[in-house]
């Protein structure tokens, strides 16, 4: 399982449940309606989330012929099976550190 990077799970948790959907897809992308079933939130929701993403460059969106396919960015996504506890020391220095 491909998760966002831990930069990047601070954002709101609709982001960061896109990101992490994306990243388990990384080659293929999604389409809207295949976000929308892996995240569970209503469509409102689902469009405002990824405009901040696209805004931030966090993802790209790619239409193939009629069909539309979101993928993000490489440097959103982590090593696989990434697990929180396992973040790199500049990871575990900025956590404590009040910024």
């Amino acid at each position: 399982m491909m998760r966002a990077k831990p930069a990047y799970r601070d954002r709101d948790d609709t982001d960061v449940e896109i990101l992490d959907a994306l990243a388990d897809r990384q080659q293929d992308g999604m389409t809207v309606f295949e976000l929308r079933a892996e995240v569970e939130e209503d469509i409102d929701t689902l469009e405002d989330a990824l405009a901040d993403l696209k805004d931030d460059g966090l993802i790209e969106v790619d239409e193939e012929g009629e069909r539309m396919v979101i993928l993000p960015q490489d440097h959103v996504v982590g090593p696989e099976n990434t697990d929180e506890k396992e973040a790199d020391v500049f990871d575990q220095i900025r956590d404590r550190l009040p910024f």
